[in-house]
């Protein structure tokens, strides 16, 4: 039996203190939080705080983990041939400590939008559902489980607090 194949990532939904979370606009998908796949060898918080610095320009710390969020669904890369696994993901409240907004390789435009109108600027389902849950959050980590048969839908399946 063979191991099986998952994309671990993390996502970094970034507080400057003053209201504001930081987003980056991703070349294929729009508006986002930071975040990506984590490197091997690396741990999920070095992983987050590298994302956020490489697509932003923005130094963070990481606060807390919120959702822990299981994207069961395959579906194709944009290659349209390459089956994309199964996507494990790890969302974690982050605080800016210094840096300055930057594009990347990965980025567009970077930018420091109100914590209430994110919602009105994230267009991708699968990133508003996790935002949702950022802004619901209690204390206890979410759990959310979820497919995205194409960019413009999320089916969610399971959502709870764990």
């Amino acid at each position: 039996m063979g191991f099986p194949t998952h994309i671990v990532s993390a996502g970094g939904i970034v507080e400057d203190g003053s209201g504001n979370i930081l987003l980056v606009k991703a070349h294929d998908d729009g508006w986002v939080f930071p975040g990506g796949i984590i490197e091997v060898g690396e741990n999920l918080i070095n992983g987050v705080i590298r994302e956020i610095k490489e697509e932003s320009g923005i130094d963070a710390t990481v606060s807390h983990l919120i959702n822990v969020v299981s994207n069961t669904g395959l579906h194709k890369w944009y290659d349209g041939v390459t089956d994309v696994p199964t996507k494990i993901m790890f969302d974690f409240v982050c605080k800016a400590e210094g840096g300055e907004l930057t594009t990347s390789d990965e980025t567009s435009d970077s930018r420091w939008v109100p914590k209430d109108d994110v919602l009105a600027v994230l267009t991708l389902p699968f990133i508003r559902v996790r935002y949702e849950s950022y802004l619901n959050f209690n204390g206890s980590v979410n759990y959310l489980e979820y497919t995205t048969p194409t960019t413009s839908e999320c089916i969610v399946k399971v959502q709870r607090q764990v």
